[in-house]
């Protein structure tokens, strides 16, 4: 039997990695912004602390 390997190749890899540090990007953006401008004052109360030492002011 022989074994099959398969290596990407460096633009390949890059592509991978470029992908994934964007989908990072969106989701966070996603995660401090949603809860940044959140009108419910639950998520307010929840993230008040975070998005002060984020510098987003909230009042």
């Amino acid at each position: 039997m022989s074994a099959k390997t398969q290596t990407l190749s460096l633009t390949g890899r890059i592509g991978a990695r470029t992908v994934a540090g964007l989908m990072a990007l969106v989701v966070g953006s996603i995660l401090v912004f949603g809860v940044g401008l959140a009108n419910s004052q639950t998520l307010h109360d929840a993230a008040h602390d975070s998005r002060h030492s984020y510098g987003f002011p909230c009042h």
